[in-house]
């Protein structure tokens, strides 16, 4: 005899409704409000949006984090971000990434590596790579992904129309809108950083919104020819 593990239920989600519409509101406001904040530049960019310099490598030896974050901000990089990278030919390999500045540029890739070479000069460190983005391609990618996201919704709406109704496309739009507004206002109130990943994985979540959306619809159509 198969084990129960949660008894009859008897929830009024009709009558609850308020609470899921105040809740469903605010996560809108706060992703608009983030809309608008990551527009304006007054938000956690990644270098691909903000410009910036990212150097990767490794050393011979074992380095500690803090170690390396201590020699970056002796040099005047205080802002920079390092991350361990694990499961790499190479061991001790590290990623170090600073965020363009409007009066110095983005060239400090070489400034860097001299001070990581002078902090640690019995440590030899290997670059691997490095990638500087300025700030005005950052700029461009970001006009280019504000109309890849209103071009998706375009075409969200297009396809519902065609296949389904117009006012379905309408509804779907907005459905599809409140998940990924929803979604970027927990990112931005988390203060997690903006990256192509991150607009990338919205769109990801646009695309599973819509298929859950057409499923639903397909019903709904059953049930009006009904």
């Amino acid at each position: 005899m198969p084990i129960r593990v949660i008894g009859d239920t008897s929830v009024d989600f009709i009558g609850k409704r308020r609470f899921a519409f105040a809740f469903s509101g605010a996560l809108v406001l706060l992703g608009l409000v983030a809309f608008v904040m990551i527009s304006l530049g007054h938000a956690n960019l990644g270098i691909q949006f903000q410009g910036g310099t990212l150097v990767e490598g490794f050393f011979d030896q074992p380095v500690d984090v803090g170690q390396i974050r201590t020699a970056l901000q002796s040099g005047g990089f205080a802002d920079a971000e390092i991350l361990e990278i694990t499961g790499r030919r190479e061991a001790n390999f590290y990623l170090i990434r600073v965020k363009a500045d409007p009066v110095e540029g983005t060239h400090k890739a070489q400034s860097i590596i001299d001070v990581i070479k002078q902090y640690f000069p019995d440590n030899a460190f290997h670059m691997d790579s490095v990638h500087e983005v300025g700030p005005s391609v950052g700029k461009t990618l970001q006009t280019q992904t504000r109309w890849a996201v209103i071009i998706s919704l375009l075409g969200i709406l297009i396809y519902i129309t065609v296949r389904f109704d117009f006012r379905f496309g309408i509804a779907a739009t907005i459905a599809t809108f409140h998940d990924v507004l929803a979604v970027l206002g927990i990112a931005y109130a988390l203060n997690m950083e903006v990256t192509i990943l991150l607009v990338s994985s919205l769109l990801t979540l646009a695309g599973y919104s819509l298929t859950d959306t057409v499923i639903v619809y397909d019903r709904i159509r059953e049930n009006l020819k009904k």
